[in-house]
């Protein structure tokens, strides 16, 4: 059995980062930014997701406030990304978890 040791502030900080992804449309984005091969705007995500921008840009907000994405203005453009590509082997776990369910 593998032991963890356990640091409360890293354990907080995940745990927000976890909550984060918890809703099923920000599970989309991250998805989504992780399948493309450059950053998006929120047009694009928007319009790919078919949602309202408004909700788009909500959901991007969190999860960057959370660290989880990377942004850049370009113009009047924000371009999104992942912070990290590796987010993803949560979800995938997750996925791998609810399959025997």
């Amino acid at each position: 059995m593998v032991q963890f040791e356990f640091d409360i502030d890293k354990l907080e900080k995940a745990a927000g980062k976890l909550r984060a992804m918890s809703h099923p449309m920000r599970i989309a984005i991250i998805n989504l930014l992780a399948q493309s091969p450059e950053p998006m705007n929120v047009t694009d995500i928007y319009k790919s997701l078919d949602i309202e921008q408004a909700a788009a840009s909500h959901h991007l907000n969190i999860l960057k406030n959370k660290n989880l994405l990377v942004s850049k203005r370009d113009g009047k453009n924000i371009f999104y990304s992942l912070k990290n590509i590796t987010i993803t082997d949560i979800l995938e776990c997750i996925d791998r978890c609810n399959k025997n369910d």
